[in-house]
């Protein structure tokens, strides 16, 4: 069970990683498209945070959930 859980956990991690990184892409190739973010730049910080937050959970759990 323990093992299924940290499964389960960096796989919705890496995924939530691999959706942001999706939408960076997204911005930086065409960043005329999205209307409703004026700010591109501030926008793609707020995805790398996200990013950010999900890689630290990785890192955690591999270090500390052994």
């Amino acid at each position: 069970m323990r093992d299924q859980l940290k499964k389960a956990i960096l796989a919705h991690a890496n995924g939530e990683i691999q959706k942001h990184l999706a939408n960076v892409e997204v911005y930086l190739t065409n960043p005329v498209g999205i209307g409703e973010h004026s700010d591109v730049t501030q926008a793609i910080q707020d995805e790398i945070d996200k990013i950010a937050r999900y890689h630290d959970q990785i890192e955690v759990v591999q270090k500390y959930l052994k």
